[in-house]
């Protein structure tokens, strides 16, 4: 007996896609004021909600982080490198005068150190 592979189903371009008065309205306004088509918005945000439920399915079944692993990636994050920025990698001047949120403080003046330190 021969196996023939199936052939994938041929995939529509067009979908008619029922929406609330309300919920048309809104996104035509919405894509309007954005200076896209109606089709461009709603493919959007299809995409948007599929990324996202994909990456929560992920999320959840992904396998822990141990404790030495986020050891292991916090020591390499803050382990001084011994090579001066490349050309077009520095830190702008600007950054380091950047305000923080309250709660950044503490890690602001120390970040800003590090790369005072690395600036030379």
């Amino acid at each position: 007996m021969s196996m023939q592979a199936k052939k994938p189903a041929k995939i529509r371009n067009k979908f008619a896609l029922r929406l609330m008065p309300s919920v048309r309205l809104g996104a035509e306004k919405i894509s309007a004021s954005e200076g896209v088509s109606l089709n461009q918005f709603i493919n959007v945000a299809i995409a948007e909600k599929v990324a996202r439920v994909e990456h929560d399915r992920w999320a959840t079944n992904r396998e822990p982080v141990d404790d030495a692993a986020r050891a292991d990636a916090l020591d390499l994050l803050h382990r001084g490198g011994k090579l001066p920025p490349a050309p077009g990698d520095e830190v702008p001047a600007e950054y380091l005068t950047w305000k923080r949120r309250k709660g950044a403080a503490k890690a602001s003046k120390s970040s800003e150190a590090r790369v005072r330190a690395a600036r030379g």
